[in-house]
């Protein structure tokens, strides 16, 4: 399974758990270090918890991948999951407007995403 497209399904996660400002950037071209970012906005600790949870969970059971480890989980401001080549950040508004992660990544190249519309989206 290619970085791109674990990285898409991780935002489509996210929006499915009612993410907001839902951003893939591409660093592929700035750092070796990974391929991809993943940000979105929670608004509440357990959206966030709920977010990383089922991401975490989907990329295992449904794509076989292992995250290698996560930071910020406890306090669920900023929440970091590195799956290795696919990095994902989720934030409360604050600490994502204060980290500003696409302003001081900002010549990395944002990824097409338009998030599908789930079923329990429309309730």
């Amino acid at each position: 399974m290619n970085s791109l497209h674990r990285a898409l399904v991780a935002a489509q996660v996210a929006a499915d758990n009612r993410g907001r400002d839902i951003v893939v950037l591409d660093m592929r071209e700035l750092t070796s270090v990974f391929d991809y970012f993943v940000v979105a906005t929670g608004t509440s600790r357990r959206q966030l918890h709920a977010m990383s949870e089922e991401i975490d969970r989907t990329l295992e059971q449904d794509l076989g991948d292992r995250r290698l480890g996560i930071e910020g989980y406890q306090d669920a401001r900023w929440i970091l999951l590195d799956y290795g080549d696919v990095v994902i950040h989720l934030f409360d508004p604050e600490a994502r407007n204060y980290y500003a992660i696409e302003e001081l990544w900002d010549h990395a190249k944002r990824v097409p995403f338009e998030p599908r519309v789930s079923r329990s989206a429309v309730k």
